[in-house]
């Protein structure tokens, strides 16, 4: 166990300095939420005066959508890292070392995972500093932090399993406006109860990342919901269990071929 420990430990370490040493894999999951948050806070801030809408800080409700998009950068970067592995012939000479195949997997991941609670701090960070409150309290930023790695874990495997997959950096970072398509037809920018349009609204229902979403926000604006927060990390953790049992079978056919 100390073995594997320690090599999962190295390998982790190298996934965060090679992501430090490329200022776009950090700036871009900062930067670019933070901005759509700023944008869409400032357009779209007259929906706290419909009758029914849960806070009158619109930033308040669209906090929880950088955390999400945080996820979909660590499913590009983890993959796009490990296709790059995989084209340089990396992996293949970690074929032929003692090193476990869930030491190379979980040192990936332990990358993404540290990027990914850089990137709940920040943030979070944001929206405290511009007067968001959150009313779970303390706990509940420690409950938000814990989702928050647990989706960037999971959204990590998935992109690992593209990579696996397909060995090409360019195929995984087709996956990104797929991702995306998902996040803008869900309850991003208004709850699910107040969208009047019926297909938009059952679309919304059905696809699962509202509820990422949702969770999210019952931290923030409502304090403890157990259905949210139970849907929420029971969506996140049956994303985590496939991808994560999808990539380490893509990593067995990978290394054995």
């Amino acid at each position: 166990m100390n073995a594997f420990a320690d090599q999962v430990a190295v390998l982790a370490r190298r996934s965060i300095v090679r992501t430090i040493r490329q200022p776009a894999n950090v700036v871009a999951p900062l930067l670019f939420p933070t901005l759509l948050l700023a944008v869409n806070s400032g357009g779209l801030k007259t929906e706290t005066q419909l009758p029914g809408f849960p806070t009158s800080s619109f930033v308040a409700f669209a906090l929880a959508v950088p955390f999400i998009q945080g996820a979909l950068f660590a499913t590009m970067n983890a993959g796009t890292d490990l296709a790059r592995d995989i084209q340089t012939g990396f992996l293949s000479r970690l074929s032929l070392t003692p090193m476990r195949r869930l030491a190379v997997l979980g040192g990936q991941l332990g990358g993404v995972v540290a990027m990914g609670l850089v990137q709940a701090l920040v943030y979070l960070s944001v929206g405290l500093a511009v007067g968001v409150h959150i009313k779970a309290g303390v706990l509940g930023v420690l409950v938000l932090l814990a989702f928050a790695v647990l989706v960037a874990l999971g959204f990590g495997a998935l992109g690992a399993f593209a990579a696996l997959r397909t060995g090409s950096g360019e195929a995984v970072q087709s996956l990104f406006p797929a991702f995306f398509v998902f996040l803008f037809i869900s309850s991003m920018n208004i709850p699910r109860n107040l969208i009047e349009i019926a297909w938009f609204r059952d679309a919304a229902t059905a696809n699962p990342v509202s509820y990422l979403l949702e969770c999210v926000r019952s931290l923030i604006i409502t304090g403890w919901n157990g259905e949210a927060l139970g849907l929420g990390f029971g969506i996140a953790g049956a994303i985590t269990i496939v991808s994560l049992g999808l990539a380490s079978w893509a990593l067995r056919v990978r290394m054995e071929s």
